[in-house]
């Protein structure tokens, strides 16, 4: 099931899965809704198996937003965008359910703290750019109850030395490979 806030985007989901000959349930809903709304669209409490996330994570001080306050929403957060997010996560993902998320790498504090409650089992992926650069992204995998220590896993290089796709990378986007947070 994918929830999407916007409905144009939800109806382009539709239409994408439909091309691709996918069977895909895509809802409109804005995940800081109340329970009940997520219950009205087969989202109960203890129900999902695997959450993944994509919040918007962009910090609103370094971050122009667009005038349009649709796509606004959609880039960048708020103090209270994580904890919102995790929390509606937490609701509907069962006991052991597992929980991935995107976020920029100097937010990682901010991750670890709204995880904090509900979750372990943390598996952590920083993402660079290139080698010569700190980590612009994490990817951060969580089990809802896990109890097990906390891996951080060595980067992902988005870019090889010569600036060209990091062959890592091509292959997982082209389906011939796997990131470490990879459920087996």
């Amino acid at each position: 099931m994918l929830v999407e806030f916007d409905a144009g985007l939800a109806a382009l989901a539709r239409e994408n899965a439909a091309a691709n000959k996918m069977s895909a349930g895509v809802v409109v809903l804005d995940l800081t809704s109340a329970a009940e709304a997520f219950s009205n669209l087969g989202l109960s409490p203890d129900s999902v198996d695997v959450v993944l996330m994509n919040p918007p994570f962009n910090d609103p001080a370094r971050h122009r937003p667009s005038p349009d306050h649709v796509r606004a929403a959609a880039h960048v957060s708020t103090d209270a965008t994580l904890e919102k997010w995790v929390h509606a996560a937490r609701r509907i993902l069962k006991s052991s359910g597992v929980l991935t998320l995107i976020w920029r790498a100097d937010g990682l504090a901010d991750v670890l703290a709204a995880l904090e409650r509900g979750f372990g089992s943390l598996k952590i992926l920083p993402v660079h750019a290139d080698a010569a650069r700190p980590a612009i992204r994490v990817l951060v995998r969580a089990v809802k109850g896990g109890r097990a220590p906390t891996e951080i896993f060595s980067s992902v290089v988005l870019k090889d030395e010569s600036g060209l796709p990091n062959k890592r990378v091509a292959d997982v986007l082209e389906g011939r490979g796997v990131l470490p947070l990879a459920i087996p």
